[in-house]
């Protein structure tokens, strides 16, 4: 639409010249004594344009002309800016590829690139960043080589420049350069310093998912459960992980925060401070049964531990794996060393009732058999265990079934039995 305006308005225009010059009829008279020249007056406006005309192309001549020196200086300054920028690209790539000497030598002469334009009067306005950029480069190409010196040189050079920076680069440099630090005091081993340069970034900077999954790493390394479980939730919560990779990395920190647990009021603080999602692990929840009862806990609330767990088994018995249905029988097993408690006669209900819904299931029977001896039912736990040590793959539960069948054939004085039950617990070993 506006090309034809544009269209229009020229041919308006030339029409109206064409009118003007065609009924103007005036002439202008120039008198060179002794002689008198009359021109016309088109003519005359005509020539007064081309010589506008002319003088416009002079002008423009000369001015390019005495830029020349300008340009030049220009060129140069953009010819090794230039090369400054490809130098940093050449580190990057080198970087990338495993070069790590070329890239540390790449960066190092954008430095020297730039420090020679800084000599000749010739800043760039990004000269800041591109020193700070140049030296993060060059430390991460000593931190590949090991070369740990060289490293804090460059990081001490880069954080200076960093600080000399004005408006977003030096947030961003300030921000991502102790970032960088961290990552290389993990890979150093050194975890609690690199959780102290992770403390002293603020809290809109922690806050993000990189320097959660540093302080992860870090605090899994300095062996801090606690804070690599609140880590860690946290990046659950923002699905920095896959749902199987969270839940798997949950259950372990969990685990090893109850394994590094020595009182039985701090296990049982803890129990309570876990989600519901977290407790009804058959991990956790087993795991967190036997240390109560090692620590010398109450069975009874150990065994209020498991029956979530319990009922799970139960209402979905065809989608238990064996390890998991073996850990959870472990785990039962463990707490069922008082048979006066009030809950001791509902839970062998309980486990014979889930035997029975399952007869075939070896780890059902070692456990019924073993509820059975505690209760001191001989005739069905010497039923149960001897149908289980058939089944049973697990050489320790084998062993602790055969130690049951020896126990239970010297009860009745059968020696012979009792001697072959030992062999066999000495053979599962």
């Amino acid at each position: 639409m506006r090309a034809a305006l544009w269209l229009m308005g020229l041919f308006a225009l030339a029409v109206a010249g064409a009118w003007l010059a065609g009924n103007n009829h005036g002439t202008v008279a120039v008198f060179l004594s002794p002689y008198r020249v009359d021109v016309s007056l088109n003519l005359v406006l005509l020539c007064l344009g081309g010589w506008v005309f002319v003088l416009l192309l002079v002008q423009r001549a000369l001015s390019a002309l005495l830029s020349l020196p300008r340009e030049a200086r220009r060129w140069r300054l953009q010819q090794k800016e230039r090369a400054a920028h490809a130098a940093l690209l050449d580190a990057m790539g080198h970087f990338m590829a495993g070069r790590f000497l070329r890239a540390r030598k790449s960066a190092e002469a954008v430095l020297d690139r730039e420090a020679s334009l800084s000599a000749a009067d010739q800043k760039l306005g990004h000269s800041v960043a591109l020193r700070a950029l140049a030296h993060v480069m060059a430390a991460e190409s000593a931190h590949a080589l090991q070369d740990k010196a060289l490293r804090e040189t460059h990081l001490t050079q880069a954080l200076h420049e960093a600080g000399q920076a004005t408006g977003a680069d030096r947030q961003t440099l300030l921000e991502g350069i102790p970032l960088r630090a961290a990552r290389w005091l993990i890979d150093d081993r050194d975890a609690r310093a690199s959780l102290d340069q992770l403390r002293q970034l603020p809290a809109s900077v922690i806050r993000r998912t990189v320097a959660m999954r540093l302080q992860l790493k870090a605090a899994r390394l300095a062996g801090q459960p606690a804070q690599a479980l609140d880590t860690a939730l946290l990046l659950t919560k923002h699905r920095a992980f896959s749902p199987a990779a969270s839940q798997s990395l949950v259950r372990g920190l969990v685990l090893e925060l109850l394994g590094n647990t020595h009182d039985e009021k701090a296990l049982e603080k803890l129990w309570l401070s876990l989600p519901t999602t977290q407790r009804a692990m058959t991990e956790v929840a087993t795991e967190a049964a036997m240390r109560l009862v090692q620590l010398g806990g109450s069975a009874v609330q150990a065994r209020q531990w498991l029956l979530p767990v319990w009922d799970s088994m139960k209402a979905a018995q065809n989608t238990w794996d064996a390890v998991a249905m073996q850990r959870l029988v472990r785990g039962v097993h463990v707490t069922l060393v008082d048979v006066n408690a009030l809950d001791a006669r509902p839970w062998l209900a309980r486990i014979e009732a889930a035997q029975q819904a399952w007869p075939s299931e070896p780890h059902l029977q070692y456990l019924a058999g073993m509820a059975c001896q505690h209760h001191q039912l001989w005739g069905k736990a010497q039923t149960l265990l001897s149908q289980a040590a058939k089944n049973l793959q697990d050489q320790a539960m084998r062993r602790q079934v055969w130690c049951a069948l020896a126990e239970l054939a010297e009860q009745r004085q059968d020696v012979a039995a009792a001697l072959q039950a030992w062999k066999q617990a000495a053979k599962a070993r």
